[in-house]
């Protein structure tokens, strides 16, 4: 296996433009991504909740990186996905300290220029 290191840039939370509705929310999440010392620049990958989720218990739907079609592990990128989201907003948010008692609030398009550089395992294939 192979390290891979992500870049975060930023974080844009529940879009309209990406397709946030009453349903759903859809934010989207800007990064690098360095694999076998290539670096894949101005990736993104879209993030899908419920409305009316938590922000510290929700399942978040996390798309494979748009433009990267080489080695990966999903899992692990998921993993981080959400922990750089919570990172931002939650009850540990740096960007918007929510607790799960604020269930009706919703706010819409916020970007978020929050770097945050991490790695992990990738594998030969996706």
């Amino acid at each position: 296996m192979a390290i891979a290191t992500i870049n975060f840039h930023k974080l844009l939370q529940d879009s309209q433009e990406y397709g946030s509705n009453d349903e759903f929310m859809i934010s989207r999440v800007f990064f690098d991504l360095t694999v076998n010392g290539k670096t894949y620049k101005d990736l993104f990958s879209n993030i899908k909740q419920a409305v009316g989720g938590t922000f510290e218990s929700s399942n978040f739907e996390v798309s494979y990186p748009t433009n990267y079609d080489g080695p990966f592990n999903y899992s692990d990128f998921q993993t981080l996905v959400e922990k750089y989201v919570r990172s931002i907003i939650g009850s540990r948010g740096s960007g918007i300290n929510l607790s799960d008692s604020a269930k009706n609030i919703r706010m819409y398009n916020n970007t978020f220029n929050a770097p945050y550089t991490t790695e992990f395992e990738i594998k030969d294939n996706k």
